[in-house]
């Protein structure tokens, strides 16, 4: 195969991934018409639709998603080892792609890896921040970050922070004007404020336990986000009860904005824990990142 179609590869599996010519022209550093040129010659040498392009999207065809999964590791391999060579370097270097919660980015992420930035200006640290979990590997990230139990079997995991426990609170005025709940039953007399993940299609269930009863309760309210941050917000001001990780809730709940309700049918979730393939090769990088992250106890 010819230099040109390799190129012309690399580019469609750009486009491939963002979905998108604008984004993948972004990426790769080219011109939006540049790229579609590109793309049209490498379909006309094939004699194959790769693409099916709309006012709205990109998606590969049917030639296009066997192109991807033939060729897409192949290209991976290379440029993972590659990258490798940076190693051989006194600094080390690389770009790491990062998945994660916008509570595991802020709380964990941020603190640790921002030193670790400042310490080696050479790595290049990306957080994508998605609520919902994504496949890790045809999205092309180097790692994601989730609660350990929401981790596929056939990954590598290293935890990053302690478990964290979840409540239950509400605004002072709140819970003045609505008679406080004392068993999952009584969340559906109030207004809630709700988390929807992107995968998952609807409203997450609070997930409440005491002793050995284990219930997902859904709730209803006039707010629903796909961001904590807001979620705590909107308690704040009073517009209902929020289910939160107790950490987050804690300054509120030391300057009195907050108060917390059910407290013994808080959950407590295994730690964070930081994930990669276990297949994929592990740059310098990528280890250096891990060991910023891991969780000592």
């Amino acid at each position: 195969m010819s230099g040109e179609n390799f190129r012309d590869i690399v580019a469609f599996l750009a486009v491939a991934r963002e979905r998108s010519f604008t984004r993948a022209a972004v990426h790769l550093g080219v011109s939006q018409s540049a790229l579609s040129h590109t793309i049209r010659a490498l379909e006309a040498r094939l004699g194959l639709r790769l693409l099916t392009r709309t006012t709205r999207s990109v998606s590969p065809t049917e030639a296009g998603e066997r192109l991807i999964q033939r060729v897409a590791p192949r290209f991976d391999n290379i440029a993972a080892e590659l990258a490798s060579f940076a190693e051989l370097r006194d600094k080390p270097s690389g770009k790491v792609r990062i998945t994660a919660s916008d509570f595991a980015a802020k709380t964990v992420l941020w603190p640790k890896l921002s030193q670790l930035q400042r310490s080696f200006p050479d790595i290049k640290i990306e957080i994508t921040i998605e609520s919902g979990l994504i496949d890790i590997v045809s999205e092309n990230f180097d790692a994601g970050v989730r609660f350990g139990d929401q981790i596929a079997k056939d990954m590598t995991a290293v935890q990053i922070s302690p478990k964290v426990r979840m409540t239950i609170v509400g605004a002072p005025a709140y819970l003045a004007r609505h008679s406080a709940p004392i068993v999952p039953a009584d969340l559906t007399g109030h207004a809630c404020i709700n988390t929807r993940f992107s995968v998952r299609g609807g409203n997450y269930a609070w997930e409440l336990r005491k002793g050995r009863q284990n219930l997902q309760v859904r709730v209803d309210g006039p707010w629903t986000f796909n961001s904590i941050y807001p979620v705590i917000d909107a308690a704040v001001e009073g517009f209902g009860l929020a289910y939160v990780p107790e950490e987050l809730a804690r300054p509120y709940l030391t300057n009195g904005q907050l108060q917390s309700v059910m407290e013994d049918w808080g959950q407590t979730f295994p730690g964070l824990h930081i994930f990669y393939a276990s297949t994929r090769r592990s740059s310098r990088a990528i280890s250096m990142v891990i060991n910023a992250l891991r969780h000592t106890k």
